[in-house]
């Protein structure tokens, strides 16, 4: 599938870091953190980017525990993913997330960043990692 768009997105209560796939959907670049507002204040806000930027599909972290079970703060993250599917009218997908903000850090890290601008960093590069996570495991046919 050409000119595919992926959005990814590390969902959190605060914040939720954005990365963007390049039109061939294999190449994700992180791109900025959202600060939460009120749900549909959040919903509205993804909508509108998902027709900005010409999404055709969303994938969301999905924090599970470490034994691979759904955390309470997966359904937090279902019930955002149902949500946001229906008002932005695009199918969502989620994508397992564990370690990747260890993940993160570690790459934050060896770039000899300091603390405050590795912790502006860290949510944008957990969604490019999730994201990237995604399409090396669902590869384009």
């Amino acid at each position: 599938m050409q000119n595919t768009r992926i959005m990814g997105l590390d969902y959190g209560k605060a914040r939720i870091g954005v990365a963007f796939s390049d039109l061939s959907g294999t190449i994700a670049s992180a791109d900025h953190i959202y600060k939460t507002q009120s749900e549909q204040q959040n919903l509205s806000y993804f909508s509108n980017l998902v027709k900005e930027k010409s999404v055709t599909l969303i994938v969301l972290g999905l924090p599970l525990n470490a034994d691979g079970t759904e955390s309470e703060m997966s359904l937090i993250v279902r019930d955002f993913g149902a949500k946001l599917a229906g008002t932005a009218g695009v199918e969502v997908a989620f994508q397992d997330e564990r370690y990747t903000s260890f993940e993160a850090e570690e790459l934050l890290k060896e770039a000899h960043l300091k603390w405050e601008k590795r912790k502006e960093l860290l949510d944008k590069i957990s969604a490019q990692i999730i994201l990237q996570n995604y399409m090396d495991e669902h590869p384009k046919k």
